[in-house]
């Protein structure tokens, strides 16, 4: 996708060009499944596999030296994210910027160490949570913490 768009302002492009694969694990739900089933139906061509992309998800964890995992929402590219940290022994890095709350007890809400429990991020990790909507801070996050050192 990053190589068609072909555009500086999208992180597809930016993705692409460093390398770097982007995993939907539920691109397939709502809409764009909807889509992507009926362009199929009509022409075939367009083949989502997405045991393969789990394959290759668990493959870059269980291959790093060091693991870090960003999860911006929740849901299940929050917990597809983690059961490939899991699967590799854990995460040695973890941070979580979503609007979810404990209270409600859904997986975005779950605090930055549940996933300890279940070895998907180490103990000593020291995970944190950010509250806040992922889609306006994190931008501010990567220009504060990761810009600087690009430079």
């Amino acid at each position: 996708m990053g190589k068609r768009l072909n555009s500086d302002s999208s992180a597809y492009t930016w993705a692409h060009r460093n390398e770097i694969p982007v995993f939907s694990p539920v691109i397939t739900d709502g809409g764009v499944g909807d889509g992507l089933f009926l362009h199929q139906y009509i022409q075939k061509g367009i083949v989502l596999d997405t045991a393969a992309d789990i394959d290759k998800l668990y493959s870059i964890a269980r291959n790093s030296s060091k693991l870090g995992i960003i999860c911006l929402g929740g849901g299940m590219s929050k917990h597809h994210g983690l059961k490939a940290c899991a699967a590799a022994g854990g995460a040695d890095f973890a941070a979580f910027l979503n609007t979810g709350h404990e209270f409600d007890g859904g997986d975005s809400g779950s605090s930055p160490t549940e996933p300890i429990t279940w070895n998907a991020i180490k103990p000593e990790a020291n995970p944190v949570k950010l509250f806040a909507e992922s889609s306006l801070i994190f931008p501010l996050v990567v220009y504060k913490t990761f810009l600087p050192r690009i430079r």
